[in-house]
């Protein structure tokens, strides 16, 4: 992610004294994101990412690093946290609650196939059954409320079209309906928190938005990422080839299947509303790369314009 703390050989070769993890060898920055810091990280003993919190505490932690544990402990190729010498998953670190996760191999695709978007729908079912069973408990941070929130912040910054466009996708948002199948939730799933070898997922990470909503939510954040053209449009082949894959695993409900078309709306909205948020109320970064919102709007004016339906 951006880099908002800086560390040095030196600080870290210090800290990594209370993991088994031998001694320091390289420290990269990783430079994209704008939520946390992000190192890589190599040990004599393996391969690992450092992520110092910038907006988490560390009362927060331990339901998503325990989450990730649980999902790596499952079988998900999922990060695995490295607990400290002390049985922790965390640490601070400059002042601030770090965590050590094994790093995975492989790589993200930019330009899904088919292929890989039905490799995708498998593996989110999957990971939802998986983490049906973990004890944690976290509402979505980025719920209904929160949408609320930061809709009032950025208000004042957009157009009289841009507000229409907002009131009207909050109206047709979908708060978390306790009715719904649920659980666990990554909140998150894009391109680049998924990486491939060949056509095989080897790893899905930044759980770091974690939290209990419907998993048909879930799905629609996938789809607006992974089934999307160039033009804002659900491309036919691979929506059919993600969902059809999800439902071989996991059958939605008649319930799902008919909220379907608001689920993407509302998925889209929660990434518009993040991205003009980062926009006109940033935080300094060092290597600070905000994502632009017109993007989703497009998205969001599309679902809205032209609900999809469950197209299986």
């Amino acid at each position: 992610m951006a880099v908002f703390t800086t560390v040095s050989p030196e600080e870290l070769s210090l800290w990594l004294e209370h993991y088994p993890v031998g001694t320091l060898q390289d420290l990269v920055p990783i430079a994209a994101g704008i939520e946390n810091t992000n190192y890589f990280v190599r040990t004599t003993t393996g391969h690992y990412v450092l992520t110092i919190f910038e907006k988490l505490q560390a009362r927060e932690l331990p339901y998503y690093l325990g989450l990730m544990n649980h999902l790596a402990a499952q079988g998900l190729p999922c990060p695995a946290p490295i607990p400290n010498r002390q049985h922790q998953f965390h640490a601070l670190l400059k002042g601030k609650p770090t965590s050590l996760v094994t790093r995975l191999s492989g790589q993200s695709q930019t330009q899904p196939t088919v292929h890989h978007c039905a490799a995708l729908g498998h593996m989110v079912a999957r990971m939802h059954q998986a983490a049906h069973t973990f004890e944690g408990t976290q509402g979505n941070p980025r719920g209904q409320d929160w949408r609320i929130r930061t809709a009032q912040e950025v208000r004042t910054f957009l157009t009289a079209a841009q507000q229409t466009l907002l009131d009207h996708a909050l109206a047709q948002a979908v708060s978390f309906d306790a009715t719904l199948p649920q659980g666990p939730v990554h909140a998150d799933l894009f391109r680049d928190n998924v990486l491939f070898e060949g056509e095989r997922i080897s790893g899905l990470i930044d759980f770091y938005f974690a939290g209990t909503d419907n998993w048909a939510y879930d799905l629609a954040i996938v789809a607006n990422d992974w089934c999307m053209t160039p033009q804002a449009r659900l491309d036919p082949l691979r929506l059919s080839a993600l969902l059809g894959a999800y439902h071989e695993k996991r059958a939605l409900t008649a319930a799902e299947i008919g909220l379907w078309p608001r689920m993407l709306g509302t998925a889209a909205l929660r990434f518009w509303l993040s991205r003009l948020h980062d926009q006109f109320q940033p935080r300094p970064g060092s290597l600070l790369n905000p994502h632009d919102p017109a993007w989703f709007e497009q998205i969001l004016s599309h679902h809205l314009e032209q609900p999809c339906p469950w197209p299986l």
